[in-house]
């Protein structure tokens, strides 16, 4: 049986964000990034996460010793402005190998209880309407979707999706 953990990212983990980040980005579906993005631009990503805010490396135990970092998630400035301190947003990304087996549902808890922990009072996440596994997991989670922008944004893969944007009061 798999068992997961996470541990706060450090400079050491930018290769395993560039590398899972590139893979959804490559397959399409779930980020708005059309090209691969270089190891300079995810370490100044994981540099400008200064507490409260953080990135999380998700690893997977298969229960005989052999681990492995299997994604990462984020909370991350909603908006800049002083009067939105307290409002975050959620990101995740796991490698396509290792979906389906509870690592999304792990890594939502996991950012949930890191938002409550660092007294975030409600989190947003945007997410492609059509992406059942993530618009499933916050509707499991009891986030509430409260808008849906319709033909928003292209994907690497030149499908024009939807965008749907959920928040959960922490």
């Amino acid at each position: 049986m798999t068992t997961y953990s996470y541990r706060q990212a450090t400079d050491d983990d930018v290769t395993v964000v560039t590398d899972v980040y590139n893979e959804a980005v490559i397959e399409g579906g779930s980020t708005t990034d059309l090209t691969p993005v270089g190891y300079g631009e995810r370490k100044a990503w994981l540099d400008r996460h200064r507490d409260p805010y953080a990135v999380f490396i998700i690893t997977a135990d298969d229960g005989q010793g052999v681990r492995r970092d299997i994604g990462f998630a984020s909370i991350s400035v909603f908006y800049d402005r002083p009067g939105y301190d307290g409002v975050c947003s959620l990101a995740y990304y796991i490698a396509k190998d290792a979906r389906g087996a509870g690592a999304g549902s792990f890594t939502m808890r996991t950012l949930l209880d890191e938002c409550a922990a660092r007294g975030m009072r409600r989190a947003c996440t945007t997410i492609f309407a059509d992406n059942a596994a993530s618009t499933g997991l916050c509707a499991r989670f009891g986030f509430t979707r409260y808008g849906l922008m319709p033909d928003a944004a292209y994907d690497s893969q030149d499908t024009l999706h939807g965008m749907s944007y959920w928040y959960f009061d922490v």
